[in-house]
């Protein structure tokens, strides 16, 4: 290194230490200072609301709640059950596509500020699956509820059977059983969820996630939507993330939680979903050409991302007044 430059950095170091050590001892004299910010974070703009695909319904919904000082888990299931009642929403709730036996089965999750958590799976005859979920958190000693028993237990917290199965839906059901080909579609929303985060005017976060899963699937089967950790995580110290698209790819790098722990580890929430992705097309021989997903997230300081396979994944954010579609990037451009 040249001399003078080594001298300059050197002078420069020790200057530092000495401003450093001043400030040290100016703290432990006037010990109710509070210590000076060299940098100071941006201010979230608070509230916040962001969801998978272009549900402005959805959004407007759940940033009313919050404008007027609802809490973030409020939030996110009135956002959330407003999809699942949409008839002409045919991958969440009531009119979702059925499996390949014509039965409509949901799956919904549903997570709050202080880490707790709740699920249904392979849920029948009830539309909203969201409100099921969020109950066995608040009122049972258990996480997930599967099938017959979270039917019952829906009935049993008053909510009313109902045929899921709408006219639309059985029309495209029967158009499928003709040649019965089972093949996932990118950005066809035969697989897709509504996933929705919130951050309320205290700064607490929440997020939900409902679905009718995988149009024409084998009866029982299950994606991501209600896996606590694929399909949504929310660490309140940190951010929160939902996932879209091909549930199976989702739980094999247990993408959500993935996300949040790479916004814990410094990364942006965009930087987070990017890496996320990548760690699905990297696995050893990946069929990502032929399959979609998407991730969105947000950050304690209200910084978003999403991220996506193949271009024309979406989110729909409600932020300082103003509900927006956005478009994600992503790797792969459609043809």
């Amino acid at each position: 290194m040249d001399r003078r430059k080594f001298l300059k950095n050197a002078t420069l170091s020790t200057a530092g230490f000495a401003v450093t050590n001043t400030l040290i001892s100016c703290n432990d004299e006037t010990k109710n200072t509070k210590p000076i910010s060299l940098t100071q974070k941006p201010i979230p703009v608070l509230p916040l609301v962001i969801a998978t695909w272009n549900v402005p319904n959805a959004t407007k919904a759940a940033y009313k709640i919050l404008e007027n000082n609802g809490n973030a888990l409020d939030a996110v299931e009135a956002g959330c059950k407003v999809e699942e009642a949409d008839i002409t929403n045919q991958s969440v709730g009531k009119g979702g596509l059925p499996d390949r036996d014509g039965n409509v089965t949901l799956d919904a999750c549903i997570m709050d500020k202080n880490g707790n958590c709740g699920a249904v799976v392979y849920l029948k005859n009830i539309t909203h699956a969201v409100s099921v979920a969020r109950h066995v958190m608040e009122h049972t000693p258990h996480v997930m509820l599967a099938g017959k028993g979270a039917e019952e237990y829906a009935y049993k917290i008053g909510l009313k059977k109902e045929n899921l199965l709408t006219e639309n839906s059985k029309k495209a059901w029967e158009k499928w059983k003709v040649e019965s080909k089972y093949k996932p579609i990118i950005n066809i929303e035969n697989h897709d969820t509504i996933g929705m985060l919130a951050i309320d005017n205290n700064g607490d976060i929440s997020g939900a996630c409902t679905t009718s899963g995988l149009a024409y699937k084998m009866g029982g089967r299950v994606g991501d939507s209600p896996i606590i950790g694929a399909g949504l995580f929310i660490d309140n110290e940190i951010g929160g993330c939902v996932a879209t698209g091909l549930g199976e790819e989702v739980v094999k790098t247990v993408g959500s939680f993935l996300v949040v722990e790479l916004m814990r580890q410094g990364k942006t929430p965009q930087e987070a979903c990017e890496e996320a992705i990548k760690r699905i097309i990297k696995k050893p021989n990946s069929d990502y050409k032929n399959f979609q997903v998407g991730y969105i997230a947000v950050n304690k300081a209200g910084e978003t991302g999403s991220f996506a396979i193949h271009q024309w994944f979406s989110s729909t954010k409600y932020q300082d007044g103003k509900n927006e579609n956005i478009q994600a990037d992503f790797i792969i451009k459609a043809k």
